[in-house]
């Protein structure tokens, strides 16, 4: 057979350490820049718990994930999931859809959040910046899976420095700093706390949506069956971490209403913590924005191959270009539509809504595992697996963040 008759297909590719990177660099973004404000102005001192309880929801889709991505090694996994656990093509177009949807307009929301900093340093018209920023990441996004996820990886690591250089800088400068933090835990029986916590946690669910995206990368992924499972925990675990430190030290040192009224408040942190200038927090804050939309292009195009790899959409969504080994026809379609929400449409008011349809997703996707196991379906030998309870516990707990909120306020 000669080698322009082979199929080209995608390549395996990405290791443990740059899947993680990959998983910490959607999952912490550039929300976390902006939301420790928004979470302090809704909680108060207890914001950090929002954060947990909302990292608590997550585990319980963390583990159905985990075991899905080894029982269906597929990109456009969500959409998959649903599909075989559901037996529904209507429902698995559906999810898909609307993992596409929460994509591209969080990589929107992304770019014009980011785009407000670039105006800053460099005062070029907004909308030239807008499209710089957009066609770079997609031609990043589309030049090749490896390229893109190292290139994450580097952003994601400068982006964790950032938040790390807050935490220690916090508790560098305040010694009593950790004798404080139970301040941040409510007293047992304050319901007025624990309700503000629970409707907060809708805005810090936002901050953690996209660890689920790494199943997307299954087919380009090393010895998916144990690493999949891995870079989920890890990357869960990390981003609560990371999350709870961050706004601790935000909600100890700095007055509520300042750090509730800040449209840049890890910025206003770092000042208040160091005296020094935030141009370095604005300088990751680029960074962040940069790699978070690069990332959110290689998961939709990703969803887009696998939808159309299964037959659910035309097959020509899952052309593989035979030098990059990308979706570029999706590739290039993700970035348009980016770039045309970015321009024409404001996107800020879609953020709880993205967070909403996730929810939904999380939803179908335990109740699929939930079905599977019932009908006893059973995963490969040797495989990942989770007991009945976490996907049940998966589909109480998003229903639970998906309606609860409104039915206390």
């Amino acid at each position: 057979m000669s080698d322009s008759s082979k199929e080209v297909t995608l390549s395996r590719v990405i290791s443990l350490p740059l899947l993680v990177l990959y998983g910490l660099g959607v999952t912490i973004g550039a929300g976390i820049y902006v939301l420790v404000g928004q979470t302090a102005a809704q909680a108060g001192m207890y914001a950090p718990l929002s954060f947990v309880f909302a990292a608590i929801v997550m585990a319980f889709s963390a583990g159905t994930f985990a075991e899905l991505s080894v029982r269906f090694p597929q990109s456009a996994g969500e959409a998959i999931y649903v599909k075989e656990g559901l037996r529904s093509e209507g429902l698995s177009l559906l999810t898909g859809g609307i993992v596409l949807l929460s994509a591209t307009v969080a990589a929107a929301t992304i770019t014009l959040g980011g785009t407000g900093y670039v105006l800053e340093l460099l005062g070029l018209p907004r909308e030239l910046v807008i499209v710089l920023i957009v066609l770079l990441m997609g031609g990043i996004a589309a030049w090749g899976v490896k390229e893109s996820v190292i290139f994450a990886a580097v952003f994601t690591v400068l982006e964790i420095l950032g938040l790390l250089v807050v935490i220690v800088a916090g508790f560098w400068t305040q010694p009593d700093l950790l004798s404080r933090l139970p301040e941040v835990i409510p007293p047992i029986g304050d319901t007025a706390a624990l309700t503000a916590i629970f409707t907060t946690s809708l805005i810090a669910f936002f901050a953690f949506i996209g660890f689920d995206d790494v199943v997307n990368l299954v087919e380009e992924t090393k010895n998916p069956a144990r690493t999949m499972p891995l870079a989920i925990l890890i990357v869960l675990v990390v981003a609560t971490a990371l999350y709870f430190m961050v706004t601790a030290v935000a909600v100890l040192t700095v007055p509520l209403e300042e750090l509730g009224a800040s449209q840049a408040p890890i910025g206003l942190l770092f000042e208040s913590l160091t005296g020094s200038s935030p141009l370095i927090i604005t300088l990751i804050a680029v960074v962040a924005t940069l790699n978070g939309i690069v990332i959110q292009i290689v998961m939709a195009a990703r969803v887009l191959y696998g939808l159309g790899k299964k037959g659910s959409i035309p097959a020509f969504f899952a052309r593989i270009h035979p030098k990059t080994h990308t979706p570029v026809l999706s590739t290039v379609l993700v970035t348009a539509v980016i770039l045309g929400l970015a321009l024409f449409f404001p996107i800020g008011a879609l953020a709880e809504m993205t967070t909403q349809f996730i929810l939904v997703v999380f939803t179908m996707v335990n109740l699929s595992l939930v079905v599977l196991k019932t009908r006893k379906v059973s995963a490969p030998e040797g495989a990942y697996t989770v007991g009945l309870w976490v996907p049940i516990g998966g589909v109480l707990a998003s229903l639970l963040l998906l309606v609860g909120p409104y039915v206390l306020l």
